[in-house]
């Protein structure tokens, strides 16, 4: 395997893992999909987690302005899904520190763990496991600039922005693969691609 996989290398080793499956989804909205997609499957396996945050990290120190950086960026995710990457990506760099944004309620907003803090100036990647909506790395870009800190990127494992996604830019974003991003469907005017396969119900 090269030094950063192929998109082909990570898609085959998510499937090998569990984290992308193939079949029929029924997801809380109603809408189905014939892709269920969760990166902590694979994460669960301490090679397949090493390989993908250090390809990843590759990506991300390519750019000379995060590379002259390192030893000083910080890395910044939303909890929980992008939990296990940022440590990944962090340890793999040997960046300075990791902190992370949870909500205390579903319908409040992204929080700081308590005692964290974000200094003016600082340098942040912002680190999750799936680019899909932006909200939540929306959210945390946000915090940062308003503590007077500065974005240098957006590191994920699956890109699959959604049609409505932010626009980033000038921020680079890395990936090790991108999906399209069209992938829900209403079952009701579409035939399932696996009709000889169960649906599966997808908690929220």
């Amino acid at each position: 395997m090269e030094l950063i996989p192929s998109q082909e290398e990570i898609l085959k080793l998510l499937r090998q893992t569990g984290a992308l499956r193939e079949g029929n989804f029924a997801y809380p909205n109603g809408l189905h999909s014939d892709q269920f997609l969760q990166i902590p499957l694979a994460f669960r396996y301490f090679q397949h987690a090493k390989m993908l945050s250090v390809a990843l990290s590759r990506k991300v120190r390519a750019n000379p302005e995060i590379r002259a950086n390192i030893d000083k960026l910080s890395i910044f995710t939303p909890a929980v899904g992008g939990l296990p990457v940022a440590f990944g990506v962090c340890e793999a760099l040997r960046a300075y520190e990791v902190y992370w944004a949870e909500r205390q309620n579903a319908d409040e907003p992204l929080q700081l763990r308590q005692f964290f803090d974000i200094d003016p100036g600082e340098k942040v990647l912002l680190v999750d496991d799936i680019l899909r909506t932006g909200a939540k790395l929306l959210e945390l870009k946000k915090m940062v600039e308003d503590a007077g800190a500065e974005v240098v990127g957006i590191a994920v494992i699956v890109a699959q922005p959604a049609p409505d996604c932010p626009d980033f830019s000038p921020i680079p974003i890395y990936s090790l693969a991108t999906l399209d991003p069209l992938y829900m469907f209403d079952a009701s005017k579409h035939s399932l691609k696996y009709p000889d396969q169960p649906v599966e119900i997808i908690r929220a």
